[in-house]
């Protein structure tokens, strides 16, 4: 296995075969993309540069395709009825405003973890592929259940016995598809064969429960897809286009909380602030009213970009797969995209935002439904705190 570090090595390094040349979008002939690229631009919200002025260089290597999908929620499930026994709302403020009428809730042993194992065990089924075939596990969470990340224990709960590489990606709800990404460019430039990519989040664990702003919306959830390398005229990952904005943090955080301090003065005057108190983190804060905006403004540009790099028309996507944060977003995006109602993944009523898990959950329900076929493009696209947003043009199958 090529060493993954090298990714945008130039020719010379030993081991690898790949050519490097910067250039500035896919071309597609007949029928597959002959130039694919593991990058993506990093700019503000408000004015971020053109896809075809990215300066980070693209890679020319072998494809890679989505094989198999799979996904878990908690037994706990939580109505909009019953939300309104603990919060002053009603099911119809909540399913007009944002579309969800249910969520489910990790509760009493239930574990992030598990659930997430389990995702990645039906999409390891469905792909045909053994444990001890995996190379790479990206585990896409903003709550791990360890500070020090959560993948190497699901590496564990799958009986993985070669020990394969596992890590946390943490972007919020734009983590599972830069986790689709990572993937790519482990495949592309790293010889990795089959990557595990799980989004899983337990939100529920950070919310205000005392806040009907917020308290409405998060649920819990994990879903998984294998991404497995192939030849070019196979390749399902077509294009990427990613960005973030650190300014849009004052929109959507959740802190680390700062304890009331009680520090003693010393005899000089000075403060003793050591050892530090420990610290944890606060509720999530949220301007709604902001993030709206910056959604319906920002995801119909990205994928429009992703859409350019890939060489390929609106006209052309099956299925359009948005993060599920609010039916009214996905409604806008779908409306500014042309993309009639019928051919939106939508599954935020009964399941409401679950974070990096969201995109893979409606995957799985939509292709075990039989609604997305193999050889069909969706347009997929995750935005969130951070701010980050980012979209992938793909294949299924």
């Amino acid at each position: 296995m090529a060493n993954a570090s090298g990714l945008f090595s130039t020719p010379s390094v030993p081991n690898f075969t790949l050519r490097v040349r910067p250039f500035s979008s896919i071309h597609r002939f007949q029928g597959f993309a002959a130039k694919v690229f593991c990058s993506g631009t990093i700019e503000g919200a408000q004015n971020y540069a053109s896809p075809t002025q990215s300066r980070i260089p693209r890679l020319v290597s072998q494809g890679c395709k989505l094989v198999g999908c799979g996904s878990a929620v908690p037994a706990l499930q939580i109505s909009n009825e019953e939300l309104s026994k603990i919060v002053d709302t009603n099911d119809e403020w909540i399913s007009v405003r944002t579309g969800i009428r249910k969520r489910h809730v990790l509760s009493g042993g239930d574990s992030l973890i598990t659930l997430a194992a389990d995702a990645a065990k039906k999409a390891l089924e469905m792909a045909k592929v053994d444990p001890d075939d995996i190379d790479l596990i990206l585990m896409c969470t903003s709550t791990p259940e360890d500070l020090f990340g959560s993948a190497p224990q699901i590496q564990k709960q799958l009986g993985c016995t070669r020990n394969p590489l596992s890590y946390d990606i943490t972007a919020a709800c734009s983590g599972f598809v830069l986790g689709l990404l990572s993937a790519a460019c482990h495949i592309r430039g790293g010889g990795f064969r089959n990557v595990l990519v799980i989004g899983a989040d337990a939100l529920s664990r950070y919310v205000d429960w005392t806040d009907r702003g917020t308290c409405i919306l998060f649920g819990d959830a994990a879903g998984a897809v294998v991404v497995q390398a192939c030849n070019s005229e196979e390749d399902g990952l077509f294009s990427f286009d990613v960005h973030s904005d650190g300014n849009g943090i004052r929109h959507l955080n959740a802190g680390i909380k700062e304890n009331e301090s009680n520090n003693a003065l010393d005899s000089n005057g000075s403060v003793r602030s050591f050892p530090p108190k420990q610290s944890s983190y606060s509720c999530i804060q949220m301007n709604g009213k902001e993030v709206f905006r910056f959604a319906v403004r920002c995801v119909p540009q990205t994928i429009e970009s992703a859409l350019e790099k890939a060489g390929l028309p609106a006209s052309s996507i099956d299925w359009l797969l948005l993060h599920q944060a609010n039916q009214r977003i996905i409604d806008a995006v779908a409306t500014r995209l042309e993309i009639p109602s019928e051919r939106v993944i939508s599954n935020l009523a009964n399941y409401g935002n679950t974070s990096a898990a969201s995109i893979p959950l409606a995957l799985d329900e939509a292709v075990r439904s039989g609604k997305v076929k193999a050889g069909q493009t969706i347009a997929a696209a995750g935005f969130g705190a951070g701010l980050t947003w980012g979209s992938a043009i793909v294949r299924w199958g």
